[in-house]
């Protein structure tokens, strides 16, 4: 196989050629592993090899129910799903070099699909921020201009995918971290309904209920096909998404019929909007008026300085518990060092409120479904840029000066509740949306959400625009991104000296 013919297929393109026998799944690793031993020294996007347990699952013989995906090379993020065997870090310096003992409902499912998994990729300190750059393996890069960041939390993942190394790789998303990578790395990256991916078999839910776990990819239809693939509920699930009238694969091309569509270039959660964002949105809007649907301007209202810090207190509420289930495996506590100060803040700050105070602002951020049902009555979909600026810079959201040294006094000391008196939710709460205030309401409410790639700055940076769909319905999300997908092809777009 050619490297050319490597990056001109997507991921069911590239298991077609080996269904048919054109490709022999060995040829498809070794590229891959060639891919990455090539662009990853610039990119920091694989963190963990799995070569050889690779190149002998593409020598098994193909089996009788193979999945769609049978023989194609995938990347996993570090985080959340563990695969047998192999270490998972999530980013931090405190597990570096525990090894899973099992896979999770995830990872099997994920294997029965048929891809062979090639390698890790990088993530943030237990997927906290949106960018990557994790101190226990240092920063991914985005493909597009390495001086920029591909985003987080699923930033290696995107890397990965928007350079070639992969067609397709494993994301999940609590605030918007697979939307946020595929908008800073010009890929399709849809966020389930709430439960539609499975979470167990040891956790019942992740970030309550707000995480879930799915890929990112060049094509509409290899995240279809994958959703297909790994759908429904695992034994014990605490509650399950509404299943699909038919097989989300055959959403893609169908026609979606004339539809009401919202957009909104305003922020959902108080921040500034850079004015490539918003150029992005009325270009996108201006497409699906031409594909035949009724887009009018429209903006949902909710308390949304509310939802920012009630938010941040489920957030660092799950990092204090996070953290103390990293403790339990490893059978001792954190020390200054082994975690990032703003993590040990964080959690420092989860473990001062009170069970109250942390049950109070979850139930408000659950209670935002029931708040944006009648604009959702009103509508089909909602458009919004994905983020609220292009790319930043590498180090652009890390903490500098007064603050930084605050965290460095913070992370040693008992003063979680001092910080909590003082404000410093409400202070993380400020910083956190200025990148990416439009993404983690949809995580709130549980709705089907996704990243379409369609327009690009004048210096070559892919800024992305948000679809949203009403609960369950993913199928209305795919007819809409695969029809904007024939309009405006992305698929073949790829950062400079990617080849």
């Amino acid at each position: 196989m050619q490297p050319s013919d490597y990056l001109a297929h997507d991921a069911l393109g590239l298991a077609e050629l080996v269904r048919t026998g054109e490709v022999h799944p060995r040829e498809l690793v070794e590229e891959a592993i060639r891919r990455i031993e090539q662009d990853n020294p610039r990119l920091n996007a694989v963190i963990h090899r799995m070569y050889d347990s690779a190149r002998a699952a593409a020598e098994r013989p193909r089996p009788d129910d193979a999945g769609p995906f049978w023989g194609v090379p995938f990347l996993a993020k570090d985080l959340v799903s563990t695969w047998q065997g192999e270490p998972q870090a999530s980013g931090t310096r405190l597990m570096r070099g525990w090894v899973a003992p099992s896979d999770t409902e995830m990872a099997a499912r994920y294997r029965k699909s048929g891809v062979i998994v090639v390698g890790k990729t990088n993530t943030p300190e237990l997927g906290i921020l949106p960018v990557t750059e994790p101190v226990a393996f240092g920063p991914t890069r985005n493909p597009w201009d390495t001086s920029r960041t591909p985003g987080g939390s699923s930033g290696g993942s995107g890397a990965a995918v928007a350079a070639g190394l992969v067609p397709i790789a494993g994301g999940g998303d609590g605030g918007g971290s697979i939307r946020i990578p595929s908008s800073c790395c010009g890929l399709f990256g849809l966020k389930p309904t709430r439960a539609r991916t499975p979470i167990g078999p040891d956790v019942a839910e992740a970030w309550q209920g707000c995480a879930i776990e799915h890929v990112l990819v060049r094509s509409v239809r290899d995240s279809a096909a994958m959703l297909d693939a790994v759908h429904g509920p695992d034994p014990g699930a605490p509650y399950v998404a509404p299943p699909p009238a038919r097989p989300f694969l055959d959403e893609v091309g169908a026609a979606p019929g004339r539809l009401r569509i919202a957009y909104t270039s305003r922020a959902l959660i108080p921040a500034e909007v850079d004015p490539a964002c918003v150029r992005a949105v009325e270009d996108a809007a201006a497409l699906l008026r031409d594909l035949g649907h009724d887009v009018v301007e429209d903006h949902p209202e909710f308390d949304a300085a509310q939802l920012s810090i009630d938010f941040v207190h489920m957030l660092v509420g799950e990092t204090a518990a996070d953290v103390a289930e990293l403790e339990r495996v490893i059978g001792r506590k954190a020390h200054v060092g082994d975690l990032e100060k703003e993590t040990l803040v964080m959690a420092r700050l989860g473990a001062a409120l009170s069970a109250s105070e942390f049950a109070q602002a979850t139930r408000r951020v659950r209670a935002l479904g029931r708040r944006l049902a009648p604009f959702f009555a009103r509508y089909d979909l909602l458009l919004t840029p994905t983020l609220a600026q292009a790319p930043v810079a590498i180090g652009a959201l890390a903490s500098h000066g007064a603050e930084a040294a605050m965290l460095e006094v913070a992370q040693r000391l008992p003063v979680g509740g001092l910080l909590h008196k003082l404000g410093a939710i409400q202070k993380i709460a400020a910083n956190a949306w200025g990148f990416a205030p439009f993404t983690a309401p949809f995580n709130a409410t549980g709705q089907p959400a996704c990243n379409l790639p369609l327009y690009w700055t004048d210096d070559g940076l892919p800024v992305g625009v948000q679809l949203v769909g009403r609960f369950g319905d993913e199928a209305t999300l795919l007819r809409v991104a695969s029809q904007a997908e024939v309009a405006r092809p992305w698929r073949d777009r790829r950062p400079p000296g990617i080849a």
